[in-house]
């Protein structure tokens, strides 16, 4: 019978009660302590004791996940953050965190503007809807997580500047606006990791969408990094048993329920905790998915994706996505050409059975939608890349091909540039237009 464990949070202020970090150099924890003070850093002692393998720094990709490196900043802004820490002055440590955050494009592919729905001409704090169909929930309980991902695109969420933050206030005017929009089937709830939140903050935004008024929404996700960086949520914690029965709850009522998993190495799912966490879930009835981006310095080898997939498969997780890192953050550290994501993507997808070909990628989850680079050809003697939107803001751009002209270097879908002598992508009209409409409305509102 696996042991409770207690849930023990580091951060900066308790960094140097971790004896693990006691056999690194001075030099190496001053680096970890400046890039925390710029982008948001926290572990735990799950993650510290059992994740990391200690006789493989840096190497180690959980440690590398979770510890912040010296060149995931640039080297002014390093240096600047150094500076300020040696002369020890908080005000001066907080005015050059902010200016150096904001270098870092904290909100990108629209998420400030284009995607904040109105209600009766107000934004509706907390919610995202960019696709028809799906509706992004913030609950303001479930803004931090278990640990920090170094990587993580909604690191701004963190940092405790509110401008910075998503967060749907306590009067749940998501379901007001949710009972408005009918097209609307599914609700993703995500963070931060909602499965911080205790079992009773959870039931309060998920039980209400069992009622009669929302019975157009047919299905219920949950993003979350719990299963790999804190699994005993599900399994000791005191109110684990009520946030299983929350679960079955979703499913009895006919719903279907999702747990979006973020699963970056197969490590991951190398502790029985881990193993025992997905088994009471899936108990459960819902479902679990996992997805990741895909990252230098932790999982940019075909055979850790590879295996990542078989032992998903193996414990019942189906594998959803690959993703690009997106354009914020340190994007810069883990970033890779798109050519070298499509075919690590490839080589991986080759040693596999068709049980994990469920996954989707390499994708780009930028402004317009979901991109998929679905290959790499050459076409009227020219080299291209050929996407589609998997998941667009105009459902009819779905599943059209469109190509771009090959480029070694790019890393993202803005550095692309059109084949065949076009000028502009065919759907960048449309977009600009859906774009500057929004601006105008929040405006308005």
């Amino acid at each position: 019978m696996l042991k409770p464990k207690t849930l023990k949070l580091y951060g900066l202020r308790n960094i140097d009660e971790l004896p693990q970090l006691k056999n690194l150099s001075e030099k190496t924890r001053f680096a970890l302590k400046v890039v925390s003070n710029i982008l948001p850093f926290r572990t735990n002692n799950y993650v510290v004791e059992e994740l990391i393998d200690w006789d493989n720094i840096p190497n180690d990709p959980i440690y590398q996940l979770t510890f912040m490196q010296k060149d995931m900043i640039d080297e002014e802004s390093f240096s600047l953050m150094a500076d300020a820490l040696k002369r020890n002055n908080q005000s001066e440590i907080q005015t050059v965190a902010k200016q150096l955050r904001n270098k870092l494009n904290p909100h990108p592919s629209g998420q400030l503007t284009a995607n904040i729905p109105l209600l009766e001409g107000n934004p509706v704090s907390g919610v995202q809807h960019k696709y028809k169909e799906t509706v992004l929930v913030f609950p303001s309980s479930g803004q931090t997580c278990h640990a920090y991902c170094t990587f993580c695109f909604r690191w701004a969420q963190f940092v405790g500047d509110d401008s910075l933050k998503f967060a749907t206030d306590e009067s749940l005017r998501f379901q007001e606006y949710l009972k408005k929009h009918k097209e609307v089937t599914d609700i993703l709830f995500t963070g931060g990791d909602p499965m911080i939140m205790s079992a009773a903050k959870l039931e309060a935004y998920i039980l209400p969408l069992l009622q009669p008024e929302f019975r157009h929404i047919k299905n219920i996700r949950i993003g979350t990094k719990s299963i790999s960086y804190w699994p005993y949520k599900y399994l000791t914690d005191k109110d684990s048993d009520r946030t299983l029965s929350i679960f079955e709850k979703v499913i009895n009522a006919g719903k279907h329920l999702t747990i979006i998993s973020h699963l970056n190495h197969y490590a991951e799912l190398s502790t029985t905790a881990a193993v025992l966490a997905v088994q009471k879930i899936r108990n459960t009835g819902a479902v679990i998915r996992a997805q990741s981006p895909i990252l230098r310095h932790i999982n940019d080898i075909p055979d850790v994706w590879s295996t990542l997939w078989q032992m998903q498969v193996k414990n019942g997780i189906i594998p959803y996505y690959m993703f690009v890192e997106r354009e914020t953050g340190a994007k810069k550290y883990f970033e890779m050409p798109i050519f070298r994501a499509y075919n690590i993507f490839t080589e991986a997808f080759k040693k596999v059975s068709g049980l994990s070909k469920t996954v989707r990628g390499p994708v780009m989850s930028a402004n317009p939608g979901k991109v998929l680079i679905d290959g790499i050809s050459e076409i009227n003697n020219e080299k291209v890349f050929v996407l589609k939107f998997i998941q667009a803001r105009n459902p009819d751009w779905i599943n059209k091909p469109f190509y771009a002209k090959f480029d070694p270097k790019a890393t993202w879908l803005l550095q692309l540039e059109p084949a065949f002598g076009k000028s502009k992508f065919f759907y960048e009209d449309e977009l600009e237009e859906i774009l500057e409409e929004r601006k105008i409305d929040l405006l308005a509102g």
